[in-house]
C-alpha cells in the first residue's frame, strides 16, 4: 500500500518522462512502435470527430458503430478467420470468453504460468481446473492421458486445454505444433491466448500459427488484447462463426458492457494496415530482441528465462533468497536503482495476492521495434552495472 510507481509524464513510447527526466523505456508492451504513431494519431482524430468519444451502451442495445463491424472484419481477414468479435477491455476479453464456453463439469487442462486474466476466466467458469507444468509437454500427455483415462464419460464433456502463445510470467513460447497433436489425439478442444504474439510472432505478424506453421482452422478459440503491438485497447477473439455468435449471445463482457470507443477500434484497423504495409517491423523487432538477449546473456547474478525470439525477455535470479516476497523485494530494488541511476525504465513482475502463479518472479523487458541499437546497448550495460553493484 506504501508503494509509489513511477508516473508516466509522457506517451509510453521508446522514451518516455518520468519526474521530469527523459528515460528508456522497456516497461510498455509496444511492441511494433506504434504509441504516437502518425497515421494512428490521425486516424483516432477522425474518429473522434464523426463518432465522438463513445456510445455508451453495450453492443447488443446501441452500441454497434459501424466501425466495430469494420474492426472485426479487418482482425478476421488479416488472420484468416470466419469471424471476430470485440470486447472494450482487453482483460474482459478473457473474463467473458472462457466461461462463455466452459461450465460447472467441464475440464480445462492449463499451463500452470498462465497470467491472471486466464486464472480468473478459470475460476468464473466453475470448471474443474487441472493444472500442467509450465510449458512441459511431457506433463501435458500425461495430465490428458490420466484425464480421458479417469473419467469414461470423458468423451461427453466439454474438455479444453488453455495456453498463452508469448507466456508473460516467463516469456516462454507455447510448442504449438506438439500442443495440437495432443489436442487431436486426445480429442480436446484449444483456447490460445495471442496477446504477447500477435503482430509479433511469425513472418508477417500473424502470430503463433504462423511462427509455428500451424493452420488457424486447428485452434478452436484464439483470443488476444489489443493494448500490446496495436497499441489501442480493447480484445478480440476470433475464430468460427458459430463461436463468435455463441458470444454474442453469452459472454458478459460482451453482453453488458458499453462498446469500445469507436476511435480505438479505428486506431486497431488502421495499425494492422500499417503492419500489413511495412513487415519490416516485425524483422527488425527480432533484431532488437537478438541484440538485447546476447547482450543480457551474461548479466552477473540473473539469468534470462524467456525464449530467444520473445519480446518479453525475463530475467529471474540466479539464487532465490528462499522467498517469493524477499526475492520480489530485491528485484524491485534492481529496477528502482537503473530507473534512478541509469535513466533505464524496467518493471519487477509484481503479482496481485489474487494471482496464483507458482513461476519465479524477474524482471521483465518489453522489447520494441522503435528501440535503437544505442538503446538496447545501454540498456545491457546499465543493467549489469546495477546487478554487480547489487547481486554480490
Amino acid at each position: 500500500m506504501l508503494s509509489e510507481p513511477p508516473v508516466l509524464e509522457s506517451a509510453a513510447g521508446p522514451h518516455t518522462i518520468i519526474n521530469g527526466k527523459e528515460v528508456v523505456n522497456f516497461a510498455s508492451a509496444n511492441y511494433l512502435g506504434f504509441v504516437g504513431h502518425d497515421k494512428l494519431l490521425e486516424s483516432c482524430t477522425s474518429a473522434l470527430e464523426k463518432y465522438g468519444v463513445g456510445s455508451c451502451g453495450p453492443r447488443g442495445f446501441y452500441g454497434t458503430i459501424d466501425v466495430h463491424l469494420d474492426c472485426e472484419a479487418r482482425i478476421a481477414n488479416f488472420l484468416g478467420t470466419h469471424d471476430s468479435i470485440l470486447y472494450s477491455y482487453g482483460l474482459s476479453t478473457l473474463f467473458s470468453a472462457i466461461p462463455c464456453f466452459c461450465k460447472k463439469g467441464d475440464i480445462i487442462v492449463v499451463d500452470e504460468g498462465v497470467h491472471w486474466g486466464i486464472q480468473n476466466g478459470l475460476y468464473l467458469s466453475r470448471s474443474t481446473i487441472v493444472y500442467f507444468k509450465h510449458n512441459d509437454m511431457d506433463s501435458l500427455e500425461k495430465t490428458l492421458e490420466k484425464i480421458t483415462a479417469l473419467n469414461k464419460r470423458a468423451k461427453k464433456l466439454r474438455r479444453y486445454i488453455v495456453v498463452e502463445s508469448v507466456y508473460q510470467n516467463s516469456g516462454q513460447i507455447a510448442p504449438l505444433d506438439k500442443i495440437i497433436k495432443l489436442k487431436e489425439k486426445y480429442r480436446f478442444r484449444v483456447l490460445l491466448d495471442e496477446t504477447n504474439s500477435f503482430g509479433v510472432l511469425g513472418r508477417t505478424g500473424r502470430g503463433l500459427t504462423e511462427y509455428c506453421g500451424v493452420p488457424i482452422e486447428k485452434i478452436d478459440i484464439v483470443t488476444a488484447a489489443m493494448g500490446h503491438a496495436l497499441a489501442t485497447e480493447g480484445g478480440f477473439c476470433t475464430g468460427s462463426a458459430r463461436v463468435i455468435d455463441h458470444q454474442r449471445l453469452s459472454s458478459s463482457g460482451y453482453v453488458f458492457s458499453a462498446s469500445l470507443p469507436p476511435y480505438l477500434a479505428s486506431a486497431a484497423i488502421t495499425a494492422i494496415d500499417i503492419l500489413q504495409q511495412n513487415p519490416d517491423l516485425t524483422s527488425k523487432l527480432k533484431e532488437n530482441i537478438a541484440i538485447l538477449w546476447k547482450g543480457l546473456s551474461d548479466i552477473r547474478g540473473l539469468s534470462i528465462a524467456s525464449n530467444p525470439e520473445s519480446p518479453i525477455v525475463f530475467l529471474v535470479l540466479e539464487k532465490s533468497t528462499g522467498s517469493m516476497k524477499s526475492d520480489l523485494q530485491l528485484l524491485e530494488d534492481i529496477a528502482d536503482r537503473a530507473l534512478k541511476q541509469e535513466s533505464i525504465f524496467v518493471m519487477a513482475s509484481k503479482r496481485s495476492t489474487l494471482d496464483k502463479c507458482p513461476l519465479p518472479v524477474g524482471i521483465r523487458l518489453f522489447v520494441s521495434s522503435a528501440h535503437s541499437e544505442f538503446d538496447l546497448l545501454k540498456a545491457c550495460e546499465s543493467l549489469k552495472r546495477v546487478a554487480a553493484a547489487m547481486l554480490r
